[in-house]
């Protein structure tokens, strides 16, 4: 209870202590957009980076070297716990935005900073505006952004070493932008909270990078196979 108390109280301060931060960023945004994404994925790491100390969570990292260093990418990872999102986070290099449910976009400060980090908001029952994010997925893509996506669209809940199923939409981004798809398999997250009935319990976690998978020059039927694939190499990984 200790560390959980310790999460939410680090996170909240950080919300409430950032804000002159934050509105400077905002201010030096359109003239200055190199320094604000610097400085903005400098303070998110660093405030995950506490997060994950104070949880009690050990990470282990294998395949960085397969990450491409000349251009943006698109990570397709498996999604078990919120914290996939904080340990891929600080695990990839760059600049790198998430597609985030629409519902983090109400809570204030929250969504300035993920704007700030290019993530993207999807509402999943508005086919249209799911079109929109793809749209700006392959704007952020071409702008030298990589864009890291939980294609299950939700947490996986079923039993462990398992992944469900990879939902075609988010793979259009790197078909439509010929940016590499590179698969993480990440295995322990659901075991630091979620498998305790949402208390913060220390644990390891496991992140495993895989080669990229190009997408330039694929033909229909390989891009219609493209999610089951990049799922089973995953799964073989878990």
């Amino acid at each position: 209870m200790i560390r959980f108390i310790l999460v939410i109280l680090t996170a909240f301060l950080y919300l409430i202590l950032s804000i002159p931060v934050l509105l400077v960023l905002l201010l030096i945004r359109k003239k200055k957009p190199e320094v604000c994404d610097k400085v903005s994925r400098s303070l998110i790491r660093w405030i995950f980076r506490v997060i994950l100390f104070f949880s009690g969570t050990k990470i282990t990292v294998k395949g960085q070297e397969n990450i491409p260093k000349d251009r943006a990418v698109l990570y397709i990872g498996n999604h078990r716990s919120y914290f996939d999102i904080l340990v891929t986070y600080t695990t990839v290099p760059g600049s790198c935005g998430f597609v985030a449910k629409k519902e983090l976009a109400r809570i204030p400060l929250l969504k300035n900073w993920m704007d700030l980090i290019h993530c993207l908001f999807l509402d999943r029952s508005d086919i249209k505006q799911g079109l929109q994010m793809i749209l700006s997925g392959c704007e952020e893509i071409k702008s030298g952004t990589s864009i890291c996506i939980f294609p299950e669209g939700t947490r996986y809940k079923g039993e462990e070493g398992g992944v469900g199923e990879f939902k075609n939409g988010a793979f259009r981004i790197a078909v439509k932008t010929g940016a590499p798809v590179v698969p993480v398999a990440i295995s322990g997250a659901r075991g630091l909270f979620e498998a305790h009935g949402n208390r913060a319990t220390p644990g390891s976690i496991h992140i495993r990078i895989l080669p990229p998978i190009r997408t330039v020059g694929m033909s229909k039927a390989e891009q219609k196979q493209l999610p089951e694939a990049v799922r089973q190499t995953i799964l073989a990984q878990l």
